[in-house]
């Protein structure tokens, strides 16, 4: 996802001279198509997160399109009073990017586990909350965030993620992708746990049972025509996303199915309440929290 990201961004920059990218010290070989082909529009603000939000936000207000870039936690959870009252309340055209999505950097622990920022970020006025969930998404998310107003987050994995989708469908902020339809349980997925729900979907087949998988690549604005019928249409939602259970896709779905569908049955699977006493491969960190094929699998056949 990250390279699909750099390279959407360059080819969104060529025709906008108005775009600057501002990094919090990192990134230089995977930026080097942005830094080779466009050195005057790239600042190193250095290992200072409020500060990088500070400038991209006088930028913006100077006619400029902002994009913060920085791993995980960093240009979120550091500095998320600037992102409020410097870039939201004042509605700047920032686009804050946060690479290494939920347990990409797991191996470093807890303070590089990005599992909360979703909550956060969606709960600021005004905030578009984008999760794309193959390559292809990304490089689609990265357009459209640049051309929209406004402040936006975009949540992207590491790098070495599967492409999806084969077929390129179309991709809209606030519109969901149907990865797969399905007629006896819809899964719902944001970033990088599409691989694995579309997965437990083709193995589900095995147990005779029709799973729709539902990409939910913008988590605000929601795509609720989209989670109504699928309530309407197989009666059992379950959310899947690698990120806390609280704040998240899980909490976006059921505040809203709650009220528009109280009949539906629906399960969140995601990070529990607690922070991991070890470090382990993403893979390893996904498995402890049921975040993997098999996990999917086994709590969609206890809904059912």
């Amino acid at each position: 996802m990250r390279d699909a990201f750099v390279r959407a961004l360059v080819e969104e920059a060529r025709s906008n001279p108005e775009l600057y990218l501002l990094s919090g010290d990192l990134g230089f070989h995977v930026l080097d198509p942005w830094r080779n082909e466009l050195p005057e529009r790239f600042i190193n603000v250095g290992v200072a997160e409020q500060n990088l939000a500070g400038m991209a936000a006088g930028m913006a207000m100077a006619g400029k399109v902002a994009v913060i870039y920085s791993i995980g936690n960093f240009p979120t959870l550091r500095c998320i009073e600037q992102i409020r009252n410097d870039i939201c309340y004042h509605e700047a055209n920032v686009k804050v990017v946060a690479v290494g999505a939920g347990f990409a950097y797991g191996s470093l622990g807890s303070t590089h586990h990005a599992t909360e920022d979703i909550a956060m970020m969606r709960a600021l006025p005004g905030m578009i909350v984008l999760s794309p969930g193959d390559p292809y998404e990304a490089g689609e998310a990265t357009r459209a965030a640049m051309r929209l107003p406004g402040p936006c987050y975009l949540r992207i994995g590491k790098s070495g993620e599967p492409m999806v989708h084969k077929n390129a469908p179309p991709f809209t902020v606030g519109k969901a992708i149907t990865a797969r339809p399905g007629s006896d349980l819809t899964l719902v997925a944001t970033g990088g746990m599409l691989v694995a729900a579309m997965e437990a979907a083709e193995q589900l087949a095995s147990h005779a049972l029709s799973v729709r998988v539902l990409s939910m690549h913008t988590i605000k604005p929601l795509d609720e025509e989209a989670l109504l019928a699928a309530a309407s249409e197989t009666g059992k939602v379950v959310t899947v996303e690698e990120h806390s259970l609280i704040g998240g896709l899980g909490s976006a779905v059921a505040e809203f199915l709650s009220e528009a569908a109280p009949g539906v049955l629906l399960r969140k699977l995601g990070v529990s309440d607690r922070f991991f006493s070890r470090a382990g491969s993403p893979d390893h960190l996904r498995a402890q929290c049921g975040l993997n094929t098999a996990g999917i699998v086994t709590e969609a056949l206890k809904l059912m």
